[in-house]
């Protein structure tokens, strides 16, 4: 998939769960054209949430699986960039979580 833009927009654990259900309806426009529109990519912490959602029952299928379809779909990458560049250069950050979103201005919903 060709993106317009080469930002990048960070997804949470629970809209990567939400993708790979096909939950879509459950996305806002604006957060869909993030995903469309921008490189889509995890960070190591939502890889290791979902390890731990898979462990306790909360998801059922394996964060590799996951990730691995949503990466020929969408194009989704893990960062590979360090925690630090991350949290400082984090462009987009797209979220269903109203907390975040009223404390980080960037986040999209």
């Amino acid at each position: 998939m060709e993106r317009r833009s080469q930002s990048l927009a960070y997804l949470d654990t629970h809209i990567v769960v939400c993708l790979y259900a096909g939950l879509l309806d459950k996305f806002t426009p604006k957060a869909k054209a993030g995903i469309d529109d921008n490189n889509v990519v995890i960070s190591q912490f939502a890889r290791l949430e979902l390890q731990y959602l898979y462990e306790i029952g909360r998801i059922t299928v394996e964060p590799d699986k996951i990730i691995g379809d949503l990466a020929g779909e969408i194009d989704l990458r893990i960062s590979e960039y360090p925690l630090n560049n991350i949290i400082e250069k984090a462009l987009m950050f797209i979220t269903a979580d109203k907390k975040i979103r009223e404390k980080f201005t960037q986040a999209l919903w």
